[in-house]
């Protein structure tokens, strides 16, 4: 039954590992017995042995479904989806048991299943294999096969976290939402959303020096993620400011000339970094309305900048966009 099993699980297009010879062990799985199981739900990911499959496999799934992972330290793809199924795993909150099993150390199992390549990946419910994938299968694939076992899974713990932090930011709670991405970073030291959450509230508290190494933690492979986007340019907005000073002297030289450019330009800066964001948006545009072509339509391309750091929904956002696009358009 099991090698029928095998023989009608699915490919993926990643290339699997071919599995190294082995010895067949007794045919230990088909002695297997869920007499005598302790209560309690083992840990949610485990290495699981020949002498422990019994119970961390057959009789556990008797409570629930067990996926079980066959893989070996040389195979790449097996590294591949380690992360992928233990994060699809971890979002069925305890519905679905994993448990990692070494072919090199424990041959026998992975034998009797009729496994030939790995990374293999085989589902056991209320004591027999019930469903099987072979292949570094893509994340949506992955989920959809746990998925499929314990029902579409709701909002993980992170996922949870990362919007009641959002919560707090809305309400101007910034310390508990410092302490919440902390917490999501404890936990995913590389959450992008975490890390941008964090460097923004070090933004807004002025602690540009902070909000920077914070933005220096973010993997490289992860440096451009979209979402890292909003705060860079409120970063670089922020930068510029510091070096403005007192915004009076620029006031009082926009109010002489009011075809000083650069003065206006830098206290539409200044304005941004006090949070005066309707303000900035009024200088800029007057710049645009005064001249397009300044410092190579510089203040229209600074107020898609502050667009662009504010967050699209943001009201200031809103209305520049539209102050820009009537005096452009009409």
């Amino acid at each position: 039954m099991l090698r029928r099993l095998w023989a009608g699980a699915r490919t993926g297009p990643n290339a699997a590992c071919e599995e190294r010879p082995r010895a067949r062990e007794d045919n230990m799985l088909n002695e297997a017995s869920v007499s005598g199981s302790p209560a309690g739900a083992p840990e949610a990911v485990k290495d699981v042995t020949t002498a422990s499959f019994r119970q961390d496999v057959i009789a556990e799934s008797m409570k629930r479904p067990v996926l079980v992972d066959f893989w070996a330290p040389w195979c790449g793809p097996c590294k591949q989806l380690a992360p992928v199924i233990e994060k699809a795993v971890a979002a069925t909150g305890g519905a679905v048991a994993l448990v990692k099993m070494n072919i090199d150390e424990h041959p026998s199992i992975a034998g009797q299943l009729g496994i030939q390549s790995i990374p293999a990946v085989v589902a056991f419910d209320r004591g027999q294999p019930i469903d099987a994938f072979m292949g570094a299968q893509p994340e949506s694939q992955v989920k959809a096969f746990v998925e499929r076992l314990a029902g579409p899974s709701g909002p993980s713990q992170i996922d949870t976290l990362m919007e009641e932090a959002a919560r707090l930011v809305g309400e101007g709670d910034l310390p508990g939402a410092s302490e919440i991405y902390a917490a999501v970073l404890g936990q995913e030291p590389d959450n992008v959303a975490a890390l941008a959450g964090l460097a923004k509230i070090q933004l807004d508290a002025g602690e540009i020096e902070n909000a920077r190494q914070v933005l220096a933690m973010v993997p490289e492979a992860k440096a451009n993620d979209p979402v890292l986007a909003g705060v860079r340019a409120a970063l670089e907005l922020a930068e510029q400011a510091a070096s403005l000073g007192d915004l009076g002297a620029l006031q009082a030289e926009v109010d002489r000339n009011p075809d000083a450019h650069q003065a206006r330009f830098d206290l539409a800066l200044g304005f941004n970094a006090r949070n005066e964001r309707d303000a900035a948006v009024d200088q800029l545009v007057e710049i645009v309305r005064r001249d397009r072509t300044w410092n190579e339509d510089g203040a229209r391309k600074q107020l898609l900048q502050f667009f662009e750091a504010w967050g699209p929904m943001d009201p200031a956002a809103i209305r520049g966009r539209r102050k820009l696009s009537t005096l452009l358009f009409s």
